[in-house]
């Protein structure tokens, strides 16, 4: 893997928004085309397979915490056990997924699994595909994650009761409503009647004991890009598992038991010293060096790397209340001071691109900057 500094498009800015790309700066540039990656195609062809076993051995571990009762260790309440049992059971629909690796010297390890509502689809799926066709468009990128998203929802579409199926996530948050209304496209393209409510304006009806839009219309499949966590603890979540309808949750509930980060000690338990894995507990007792990582944290919050004994990065955030996990320490390659994630996406449970995200510490967070990738 190189990394390789270019020279900007002109009127970059206008390109990206012409595609509906309107986050891509802050205070600080979040896209960033100023670089971009180089992977050769064994690198790529290594990825893809990586990505393939670890989804493998994820659903493996999802029925092992079910089997064996594990769900305090995840923090989950009992309340919406009973939900996540019959989410996997039966199969409920799910969509995608992001895997974060690192990939260095001639490894790749998990870092963490973003299986309920990760981000960058949309920049990993449009933005920088569009990127390469005006660089260099006789190249190729990892990337069929829109064709693969429109099958997929083909897929789904006669698994749907009612056949409508809405789409949600919080007011006022741009990089969200994008990554919801892409996937709603996509929706819309496999054929599928869509509609868009925000979650801050899902309504219950009392009398019929269901979820209702600001129509009143009756939400029976619904797309959210909202955490299961959070749901669970709004008020309103405590009907989920009451609803008459039994609407269909996308991500379905069985994705709290993946996107808690205490699936990385199951998956070591598991899978002991497997060459994708890190060594990963519940306690610090076997580890010198090592990352400690809440169970529900995002966007790199509350994360410490120790190394030694000695912390040597740390950051702040509204974590750690749930408790945590330790990972064997395996540090972001570093290219002039950079260090990129590689994430790498599930859809429709087969591997289907990659987005790559860079920071200037090895902590990787919301104001990383997605930068674009191509195949030599």
């Amino acid at each position: 893997m190189k990394r390789v500094e270019i020279q900007p498009r002109n009127k970059w800015q206008s390109a990206v928004e012409q595609l509906g790309f309107g986050f891509h700066t802050t205070d600080v540039p979040y896209w960033d085309e100023s670089v971009y990656y180089s992977l050769s195609i064994s690198e790529v062809d290594a990825i893809e397979k990586a990505t393939a076993t670890i989804w493998d051995m994820s659903l493996a571990a999802v029925q092992y915490v079910i089997d064996q009762d594990l769900f305090k260790q995840f923090q989950i309440p009992d309340f919406i056990v009973p939900l996540i049992k019959k989410s996997w059971n039966e199969d409920h629909p799910a969509i995608y997924g992001r895997f974060d690796f690192c990939v260095k010297d001639n490894q790749i390890k998990l870092l963490e699994f973003n299986a309920d509502t990760p981000t960058s689809l949309y920049e990993a799926g449009i933005v920088q595909w569009f990127w390469l066709q005006d660089f260099d468009k006789s190249k190729d990128q990892f990337n069929s994650i829109h064709e693969k998203l429109i099958a997929y929802w083909k897929i789904l579409l006669p698994y749907l009761p009612n056949k409508t199926l809405h789409f949600t996530c919080l007011k006022d948050t741009l990089e969200d409503l994008t990554n919801v209304e892409y996937l709603r496209d996509c929706a819309i393209q496999a054929g599928i009647k869509t509609k868009l409510v925000f979650i801050d304006d899902i309504g219950w009806d009392e009398d019929q004991q269901q979820f209702v839009d600001l129509e009143n219309d009756v939400i029976q499949n619904i797309f959210k890009l909202y955490p299961w966590e959070w749901m669970i603890n709004d008020q309103f979540g405590k009907n989920i598992p009451i609803a008459k309808n039994e609407p269909y949750w996308i991500e379905p509930s069985w994705k709290m038991i993946l996107s808690n980060k205490a699936i990385l000690p199951i998956l070591w338990k598991l899978y002991p010293s497997h060459p994708l894995l890190l060594a990963s507990f519940f306690d610090n007792t076997q580890l010198s060096d090592y990352v400690k990582k809440p169970l529900l944290s995002r966007e790199g919050a509350n994360i410490e790397i120790i190394k030694s004994t000695q912390t040597i990065l740390r950051t702040d955030g509204e974590y750690g209340e749930e408790g945590y996990i330790y990972q064997e320490l395996f540090t972001l390659p570093e290219f002039k001071g950079k260090y990129p994630v590689i994430g790498s996406w599930v859809v429709g449970q087969q591997p289907a691109g990659i987005g790559i995200r860079e920071d200037n510490t090895l902590i990787t967070n919301n104001k990383s900057r997605f930068v674009p990738h191509l195949i030599e």
